[in-house]
């Protein structure tokens, strides 16, 4: 990732409406959630919505697909994957302890709890 790519998805979550719809998606997985059921879910307007999908989207960080009537939305894990690991290169600077708080959250994160369940 360079740092175009990280700015864009960086100011596409600067966004209180962007960063909840984007969470949503990262907890519902690859199934993904229909549009409809993240606008009454979040009781977000459908052109609000729209706009905060469209933005998600251009960043990279979200998928869709059409499914019947319906559109799909999904988190790109892998370009969330890219984010994170663009935020943290040479954290430490040479010392791990810095960073190790950092390594406790992701291994308490909910995925690795699902994981071990």
């Amino acid at each position: 990732m360079d740092i175009r790519n990280a700015v864009a998805g960086l100011s596409a979550l600067a966004h209180e409406g962007r960063l909840t719809v984007f969470r949503m998606l990262v907890q519902a997985g690859q199934t993904g959630i229909a549009a409809g059921e993240i606008a009454r879910s979040l009781k977000v307007p459908p052109n609000t919505l729209s706009a905060n999908l469209t933005i998600l989207s251009h960043a990279g960080l979200i998928d869709s697909r059409r499914e019947g009537r319906s559109i799909i939305y999904s988190a790109r894990y892998e370009t969330m994957t890219e984010l994170l690991e663009y935020l943290m290169k040479d954290c430490c600077g040479g010392s791990p302890e810095i960073c190790a708080s950092l390594a406790d959250v992701v291994l308490r994160s909910r995925c690795d709890a699902q994981a071990v369940a």
